[in-house]
């Protein structure tokens, strides 16, 4: 099947997916769609026992579409400039410190943490699993993903400094998050003596700290050229040509093209809104990236729930996926607790944000698709893929929906309004 059949395919079914939620589920957009996505695609494995050669055509046709690389290196520029464009930079930066505190050091916790409690856990299952490997599926699992984060929070009412760090952190966090990713998987695929911590640490700077230097110069870029002109066609040019040229160039420059997004979305929503954009450039730009954010946001979902097609189950992976879910939520709390105790007196946060940034850290589309990226080659593989596609499931549907419940419980409607 061509591409341009794919894609048409995908947009057709995320649109009949959005209205059958729209018109009867009634459900969060991410939620509705991917429990539609999950049930057309346990209707499709049914094929498999009434005429296999139609369920092997539909799942080529499903392993053709890399989802990886097309979450990669196609929609999480669009997805991530779109959802810092339409945050608060202002209130952010008053949160900025436990913003960098959650996604640097809660990071880095949760992937010790979750690491070593499935090396352990494996083991006590009766599966023989290296640690480094375990550690890779720590650093993959532990980063929040910001679309998933800000698809179904926008619809609930949070204090706004507790909603502000969940967003943020689940921004900033994924830049680190691939980072550390990488440094594993390559120790993984090398061994130990291929990477030592002088090059962690230079991959960390030049990975992060170079997409935020880069971020900020594309930022003032499109600002610049914004601020020169006053025609509302040709600035939303500006802003689709910067994410796509200043990501494809963030990718040769081997910098972090999200985090140099995420910054650049930020400037341009704070600095472009009140300095270079009139008042009509503004409504346009705004609904033009809530529409690209809501059609990605949809499609998005429709593949995680397509992936389930091309999954390999065994029954012996059930219960070490059960087990997971609870290591990684466990593992979450523990790395946002600690910190929030140990910087406490500098936060602005009561003593209910760290359930509330638990059970709001959402995983989704990123984590997927890092596992997915991961070498056939590599034993065990079936293995993450499964625990990690299980884990994101619960994530949206089983966190996502409960999310309302726990935010009536720990903040009433007159302390979240």
């Amino acid at each position: 099947m061509d591409l341009f059949s794919l894609i048409t395919l995908l947009i057709v079914m995320a649109a009949l997916f959005a209205y059958l939620n729209t018109r009867w589920l009634k459900l969060p957009d991410a939620i509705g769609i991917m429990v539609l996505s999950l049930a057309f695609s346990a209707l499709l494995i049914s094929l498999n026992a009434i005429h296999p050669p139609w369920f092997a055509l539909v799942r080529q046709a499903v392993r053709e579409l890399d989802f990886g690389r097309l979450l990669f290196n196609v929609m999480l520029s669009f997805l991530l400039f779109a959802g810092a464009f339409h945050t608060d930079a202002t209130q952010l930066r008053i949160e900025r410190r436990s913003v960098m505190l959650f996604a640097l050091v809660g990071v880095l916790l949760s992937t010790a943490l979750v690491g070593t409690g499935l090396y352990l856990i494996a083991g006590w299952l009766g599966f023989v699993l290296p640690f480094s490997f375990c550690l890779l599926f720590g650093s993959l699992i532990s980063p929040t993903d910001p679309i998933a984060v800000l698809g179904i929070l926008a619809k609930f009412k949070l204090p706004e400094n507790v909603k502000l760090n969940i967003v943020g952190e689940s921004l900033f966090n994924d830049g680190v998050g691939v980072v550390v990713f990488a440094t594993i998987y390559r120790v993984v695929i090398n061994g130990t003596d291929s990477i030592g911590a002088g090059n962690i640490a230079f991959l960390f700077l030049e990975e992060a700290g170079g997409g935020v230097l880069f971020g900020l110069a594309l930022g003032y870029g499109m600002f610049w050229l914004m601020r020169s002109i006053n025609h509302y066609q040709t600035e939303v040019i500006i802003t689709v040509a910067g994410v796509m040229g200043g990501y494809l160039l963030a990718q040769k420059l081997h910098i972090s093209g999200p985090l140099a997004m995420v910054v650049a979305g930020l400037f341009v929503g704070d600095h472009a809104r009140q300095e270079a954009m009139s008042r009509q450039s503004e409504d346009y730009i705004d609904k033009f990236w809530e529409l690209i954010d809501s059609i990605l946001n949809a499609l998005l979902f429709v593949l995680i729930g397509l992936e389930l097609l091309i999954l390999d189950f065994q029954s012996g992976y059930w219960l070490i996926g059960i087990v997971t879910v609870v290591l990684v939520l466990a593992a979450r709390f523990v790395s946002i607790w600690l910190p929030y105790r140990l910087a406490r007196r500098w936060l602005d946060l009561d003593d209910k944000a760290p359930i509330m940034l638990t059970w709001g850290g959402l995983r989704g589309g990123l984590s997927i698709a890092m596992a997915l990226s991961i070498s056939n080659a590599l034993p065990h593989k079936d293995l993450l893929v499964m625990i990690t596609y299980g884990v994101v499931l619960f994530s949206v549907i089983g966190q996502g929906l409960t999310m309302e419940w726990l935010i009536r419980r720990l903040y009433p409607t007159d302390e979240a309004s």
